[in-house]
């Protein structure tokens, strides 16, 4: 899941990207072009939730996904879905 709120001082989107359906998950990584494909690893809560927060640019649409122990996911509560070249979707999130 993802939660959006505008900056208004720095003219960016902060994004949280939140997964809570993976609590037993050893490692769960954010993926997407805002920060070239290259893993980044979201923290645990107390909860069991991962999450991570970037500062995205406003008026674009941004394409991501979730590696869970190895296992590509996505995120089922994005604002939309792209193909990719892979033959699956994409998450992609508006900001």
């Amino acid at each position: 899941m993802i939660s959006k709120r505008y900056i208004k001082t720095r003219k960016t989107m902060k994004v949280t990207f939140k997964v809570d359906f993976a609590k037993k998950a050893q490692e769960v990584e954010l993926l997407g072009d805002f920060n070239g494909w290259t893993p980044q690893p979201m923290k645990r809560n107390s909860r069991g939730v991962y999450q991570a927060t970037l500062e995205l640019e406003p008026g674009k649409a941004y394409q991501y996904r979730y590696r869970i122990d190895g296992r590509w996911e996505n995120d089922w509560a994005a604002d939309a879905y792209a193909p990719n070249p892979f033959g699956d979707e994409n998450s992609v999130v508006i900001c």
